[in-house]
This record gives structure tokens, sequence and C-alpha cells, in this order.
């Protein structure tokens, strides 16, 4: 059994308040210690996953880090299984060790699936920032950035998927970190840049740093000592040298990434949560390649506030905004303030989303279904009286 060396020195007692709890520099607190109360009566040990592979993870505990597997927390469903940030019970002396149940999750971060099933994955609980890294090595891609916020904003608890009737859900602060600030040394380019990124979601925090120079990592330290952070982007992004720069040593591994195109390797494989020296837990992930939405229809509208709201504007309330009079949308198009590839981000984002939902939701697939018919009938019906025929 391993211990962790920024773990207190005395796992004696599990009594007394939280703060004082050898599990709260993990983001133990009042409200875990009252779900685990039913647990801890049955002789159970709370502890937090800091790491899952092969069917087995690792959970620290008031008596250090033990190695459990999983098999008792349903690992055929992608949603149930045991995550990276993820609460657990345990038993005290089990030998094997195995996880016995998870505590509702406050949030969850989830993308779907590449499989062609209806599967959602989720990358990290019970987070309350989400950190979007983008890398300026490389030209920003809006668009992908776009897709990133709006599944951030769409983060829920995953309560009812482990116990009936929970409570509690809630959502993750979103701010998006511009990494490898250096390599742009001109301020006002970097200024414009950032603009870039704030006209996509207002409201967002933006925040440019840079692990070779120290820039801005102090503003990002200050943000993510309160609570559980995770670092999302894609490979080459600079997630794990800036969790290096914020552990103040080398914990996760880092490998240049490609001159071309400024990609770089699988060099995180695994979904680690470290504890800072500053305060806060940080969850490093995997760069990602694939970002599908999975139920982010919340987030959609969120990002695409500005498009929502001119919806409302439109002349009438089922407006399409294809080539309606009185559409709102196409006006501000047309006038220039709306982009024209914001909007098409908005479409796809919304018509993937809708894709996703519709393979498990029968309403959603009959509405879909009577949207194509109610087309279909008014394209035939156009091409009727474009011919001068009458039905």
């Amino acid at each position: 059994m391993s211990f962790p060396s920024s773990f207190p020195s005395s796992f004696s007692t599990l009594q007394g308040s939280s703060s004082s709890h050898p599990l709260s520099a993990y983001g133990w607190d009042d409200g875990w210690e009252a779900e685990f109360a039913p647990y801890a009566e049955r002789g159970l040990l709370p502890g937090r996953v800091v790491r899952v592979d092969r069917g087995q993870c690792d959970i620290v505990t008031a008596h250090g880090t033990v190695r459990a597997d999983t098999a008792f927390v349903v690992p055929r469903d992608p949603m149930r299984i045991v995550c990276t940030g993820d609460w657990a019970a345990v038993d005290p002396d089990g030998d094997p060790q195995f996880v016995r149940t998870l505590l509702p999750r406050r949030t969850a971060f989830v993308r779907s699936t590449s499989s062609q099933r209806s599967e959602g994955q989720v990358l990290a609980t019970n987070v309350d920032h989400i950190a979007i890294c983008v890398s300026l090595a490389v030209e920003l891609d809006l668009g992908r950035v776009e897709r990133f916020l709006a599944l951030a904003m769409s983060s829920t608890g995953g309560d009812a998927l482990l116990r009936d009737g929970a409570g509690g859900g809630g959502t993750a602060e979103t701010l998006v970190v511009l990494t490898k600030a250096d390599l742009v040394p001109d301020a006002v380019t970097l200024s414009h840049l950032v603009q870039d990124i704030e006209r996509l979601a207002p409201g967002v925090q933006v925040l440019p740093v840079s692990s070779a120079t120290g820039a801005g990592v102090d503003v990002f330290a200050a943000i993510v000592s309160g609570g559980t952070s995770v670092l999302l982007g894609a490979s080459g992004a600079g997630k794990s040298t800036l969790a290096n720069t914020l552990l103040g040593h080398d914990e996760m591994e880092v490998q240049a990434t490609r001159d071309v195109d400024g990609k770089g390797r699988h060099t995180t494989t695994t979904r680690n949560l470290l504890v800072l020296p500053t305060g806060g837990v940080l969850i490093d992930t995997p760069g990602l390649r694939g970002v599908g939405l999975w139920d982010a229809e919340t987030g959609v509208g969120q990002v695409f506030s500005e498009i929502e709201e001119l919806a409302g504007q439109c002349r009438f309330h089922d407006c399409a905004h294809e080539a309606e009079p009185g559409c709102a949308v196409l006006a501000a198009i047309e006038d220039g303030s709306l982009p024209e590839r914001r909007f098409d981000s908005y479409r796809k984002l919304l018509r993937e989303n809708q894709r996703i939902v519709a393979k498990t939701d029968a309403r959603v697939r009959s509405e879909i279904l009577r949207d194509w018919k109610r087309k279909g009938a008014e394209g035939r019906a156009a091409m009727d009286a474009k011919r001068g025929r009458v039905r």
C-alpha cells in the first residue's frame, strides 16, 4: 500500500469537521460526509478515485491509497463505470479490495463515444471548474472551441445513473485557457485572440498562460485552488505541461508537439487526479481526438445565446432560419452582425445533438419524423405550385 506525499501524517480518526478530515485536501466536505453516512454505518471507508485503468482503480482513503476492483459497479454501462473524480465506498480490510458503490455525482463531463451505439463516456466527475486548453501554437479552431464549450456548459450531476431519487446535481464553471502564450509575443495580437474566444461565449473567462515564462499561471492557480478542476483539450494543447507547472515538479510525462500541425502524442493515457500545493485538486486528461456531443442542448443554447435571442424575434415561432420572411437570424447574417460561420456551427451542433438524443428518446425521434414529413410536403407543394398544378 502506498501513501501520497501530500497526505497528513496521521489517519487515526475520521471524526471531526470535514475541514480537518484526512481527505479534505482531495475535496471532502460536509456534503460528502452526509452522503456517505449510510455507508459509514455499514463499516465502509470513503475514498476518492485518482486513477482508473484495466478495470481497476487507485483510491485515496484515510488509510492511504488502495488498489480496488470495479466489478461491483455495473462495468458494462459506460455511464456507470468508475471514473476519476468519483467518491467511492470500499471495505476497510478487504483482500482483494472492491469498490462497493459510488456516491451520487455532483457534476460529470460526458461526451458521446465513437461507436455507432448511443453511449456516453464520462471523462471526469465531481468537478467545479472545467478548463478548456487551447494551444496558441496553431491557428485557432473556433468551431472546436464552441464544441468544447457546449459540452462543458451542459455538464450536470449524474445522480440518477447511480441512485434513484438522488438530488444535488449542478454545473461546473467553465473557462478557456490559451496555452503557450509565449509563442504570441505581440501583445496586440494576443489581445485579439483572447477577444476572438470571448465572443464565442460571453461571460466565460479566457486566460492566456505560458508554462515557459510563467505568465498567467499564478492567476490560473488561484482559480483552481478552490475545488476540483479538469484540464480538457486536444493532444499538444499543453495540459500536462501546465499540470507540471502548477505542481512544481514533473509529475506528468510530456512530449514535444509536431512542428507541422502542432499536434502531440497521447503521452497522458489515463485521467489522473492530483493535489496541488497551492490548494485544490486537478484532473489531467488524455488529449481528445473526438468531442462528440452528449445531451448538450442546454450548452449549445448558452454558447450561441445571441442566435437564440434573435430566433425569438422572428416573425414565425417555428422559423427554420432558411428562407422565411421576417427571419431575424437571416437579417443579422445579411447585415453582418452575425457571422455566417457561427450560425453554421450552431446548426451543426444542434443537429448532431438531436441525432444523439433521438437514439434514446422515442419522443424526439417522432418529432424529427414529423418534421421531415412536413418539410417534404411543403417541398412537394411548392414544386406543384411552380408547375401550375393544384392538388
